[in-house]
């Protein structure tokens, strides 16, 4: 049951509007996080600001991985279901690809290292070893597209860390539990 009230539309704060606005056209619907994240116009937009600007980091397929993979890391139920949604519609991903990103991989090997890394940060809150740094290295990515992986899984981590304190009710299909994958 949700620990907050979602807004009505004409509750929305008018410094959150226009993204909200955007959203809703842009997917179809408005999601009960977003209705309830516009509560704080400030927290609201600059999470729209990254990840307006972290759409543009790597590939769709391997950014919805490391979604997937930081999400089961953080427990998060609302955003596995939304990152399992948009990994199979947006990113064309397989059923057994988005179990597998959820453990931390994929079949392609470079995209492999980058959820490896993603999960390897978040399970060390950052503190990687060089091995770790060499095999994503190794694997083709640059300095900057590691920082891009690391910027990925704080703005994952954001929205996991909100949803599982609000507890939303899920908007988006259900998901196997993490137990049973």
């Amino acid at each position: 049951m949700s620990r907050i009230t979602a807004l009505t539309p004409d509750q929305v704060p008018a410094e959150s509007k226009s993204t909200l606005d955007a959203f809703t056209k842009n997917i179809g619907f408005t999601p009960n996080m977003m209705t309830a994240f516009a509560k704080s116009p400030i927290a609201f937009n600059a999470w729209a600001t990254l990840l307006g600007s972290m759409s543009k980091a790597l590939d769709v397929k391997t950014r919805d991985s490391i979604g997937l993979a930081v999400s089961e890391v953080n427990g998060c139920n609302y955003c596995l279901t939304v990152h399992s949604f948009t990994a199979e519609h947006m990113a064309k991903l397989p059923a057994d690809e988005i179990i597998l990103a959820r453990k931390g991989h994929a079949t392609e090997p470079k995209r492999d290292a980058a959820v490896q890394f993603a999960k390897k940060v978040i399970e060390t809150r950052g503190n990687v070893g060089d091995a770790d740094l060499k095999a994503v290295r190794d694997a083709g990515y640059t300095d900057a597209n590691i920082m891009e992986i690391v910027a990925l899984v704080a703005m994952y981590s954001l929205t996991n860390f909100f949803n599982n304190v609000f507890d939303h009710e899920k908007d988006f299909p259900a998901v196997t539990p993490a137990g049973a994958i």
